[in-house]
């Protein structure tokens, strides 16, 4: 069997590349790092029987040139980078559990929250260019918290935010009354989110709903106070949109680790003073790291029953 990864977190890990190649000792790793291409990455997975992928794109046309692929195994947590339709029309199995880095995750979107309220990121980079700026910003405790998208991330950063008995507001497609009322969280609509809470954070899929949810309008209908933190993927937020927001302080700030496209690269928004932005890092904690490598490893156990 000829089993590829396509990851390069994945490939370099020392442990991961241990465990693999206990039961695969001829797999083919992404050692150099390569962020591939479209024809790159159908020239590296196209012989193989199963790949580990991670954000790599595989459309229909790359599950086209891949004639004997028979399981595709998710590195992570979304699967909207995968045409899920496709690989059930060729009977490719996909190989994916929920929720495995999701206190990685939770603990930066928590972070964030942190940087902003107590003005830890703009008075360090002031420190740094010799301004010395008391501004300590204000305790997170007690603030107003909405998060939109109540899934494996959104109820671990609710259950981090325990302790700072914030007032918690949320937003889901799925009927999770039981949970919000177990957690006294207040259910509420989007727009009721957007215009109250003093921070907002994105924990939905990329997909034809979300995209570009976050809008001009939806940046005006916030507090100018309000923080935006998109912890999810890249085109749920405009980012034009939000870089004329930040520009003009429409609102006070936003995180972002995911873009639209990654690398992003328009330094003008990167560089604001008002914007934390980090190179998609949110699930790749050490410990998420493995245990995302080991969920795609014993997807692969699994299918060849070893």
């Amino acid at each position: 069997m000829k089993i590829v990864a396509t990851s390069p977190s994945f490939s370099k890990n020392k442990k991961l590349q241990s465990e693999i190649n206990k039961y695969f000792p001829d797999v083919k790793l992404n050692i150099e790092g390569i962020k591939f291409n479209h024809d790159e990455l159908i020239q590296f997975i196209k012989n193989s029987d199963a790949i580990i992928v991670g954000l790599d794109e595989i459309n229909a046309d790359v599950i086209e040139k891949c004639p004997n692929l028979r399981i595709i195994s998710k590195y992570g947590v979304g699967l909207n980078n995968i045409d899920i339709e496709e690989c059930q029309k060729r009977n490719i199995k996909i190989g994916w559990t929920g929720g495995v880095n999701k206190l990685s995750v939770a603990e930066m979107a928590l972070g964030f929250m942190l940087m902003f309220a107590r003005n830890l990121f703009m008075s360090s980079n002031e420190l740094k260019n010799g301004n010395w700026n008391k501004s300590a910003g204000f305790q997170l405790s007690g603030k107003s918290i909405g998060i939109i998208g109540v899934g494996h991330t959104g109820k671990e950063l609710v259950r981090l935010l325990k302790p700072f008995d914030c007032q918690i507001l949320a937003n889901d497609v799925v009927d999770q009354t039981d949970y919000f009322i177990k957690n006294n969280i207040e259910e509420a609509t989007k727009d009721a989110i957007f215009r109250t809470c003093d921070f907002v954070t994105i924990n939905t899929p990329f997909n034809d709903a979300t995209n570009n949810m976050v809008d001009k309008e939806v940046l005006k209908s916030m507090k100018n106070t309000a923080y935006i933190i998109n912890i999810a993927r890249g085109g749920i937020i405009n980012e034009a949109d939000l870089k004329h927001a930040l520009q003009k302080n429409i609102i006070a700030g936003a995180a972002l680790d995911a873009f639209i496209d990654e690398p992003p690269t328009d330094q003008e928004f990167l560089n604001l003073p008002n914007l934390i932005c980090t190179p998609h890092i949110g699930g790749n904690a050490k410990e998420a790291v493995e245990a995302m490598g080991m969920s795609a490893i014993n997807h692969l156990k699994e299918f060849y029953k070893l």
